[in-house]
């Protein structure tokens, strides 16, 4: 009797690990159960049993890749207490890249995440709530703090907050959308994988453009 709930969850991460591989290759509406549970091992009707359907399979496996991923990168990347802004908004850099770019996690899971915010489905809402939205209100502190912003009321960030936010996350997602222009422009120094470098340098880069702004300055 033991080993049933133990064969049960096996059955689902199994599901969740083989259902991440397909629906990133073939996006939502192309995937089919049949396959997924082919890849998995496991009876066509495990998909019901477990996750109801395709669509409570699919939000399972958003949610599952994007919470391995911020335990395995946190935000803050293990600072130290008193980090400053600067230094804080770096580790989020680079732990965004590293969840994005980086082999430690599924290879799927920025390939996934990417055709989800470019073919959206009706997961992405619950993503946005439950997983995401914690990160944009935890970047946002930073900002707030280099722009030397009060905290606003709950979900009424200022205009140049939300941009720089918008700013800092378009820079470090295009490394992984634009990869294969990327690889096509970049100058023979330039290494894409270079996820060190490309984090020091957008993390400069923003915080020279939250100085200006904090200034009032315009170019």
């Amino acid at each position: 009797m033991q080993d049933g709930p133990k064969k049960s969850d096996d059955t689902k991460a199994r599901l969740i690990e083989a259902a991440g591989a397909v629906f990133a290759r073939q996006g939502f509406r192309w995937a089919t159960v049949r396959e997924i549970c082919s890849r998995a091992g496991a009876h066509v009707g495990s998909v019901n049993y477990h996750f109801r359907d395709k669509e409570g399979l699919y939000a399972a496996v958003l949610e599952h890749t994007q919470r391995s991923a911020v335990e395995k990168y946190p935000p803050d990347l293990g600072l130290r207490e008193g980090a400053t802004p600067q230094e804080r908004l770096r580790a989020f850099v680079h732990s965004l890249l590293s969840r994005i770019l980086a082999e430690g996690v599924p290879a799927w899971h920025g390939k996934l995440l990417a055709r989800e915010i470019a073919e959206p489905t009706e997961a992405l809402d619950r993503l946005l709530q439950n997983s995401v939205r914690p990160l944009f209100s935890y970047l946002a502190g930073i900002v707030r703090e280099l722009l030397e912003e009060a905290d606003p009321p709950e979900g009424e960030e200022s205009d140049v907050v939300f941009l720089c936010l918008m700013s800092i996350v378009g820079q470090c997602l295009q490394h992984y959308t634009a990869r294969r222009a990327i690889a096509v422009l970049r100058p023979k120094s330039f290494d894409p994988s270079d996820i060190e470098r490309i984090a020091d340098h957008i993390s400069r880069f923003s915080i020279g453009g939250i100085r200006e702004l904090r200034a009032g300055k315009s170019p």
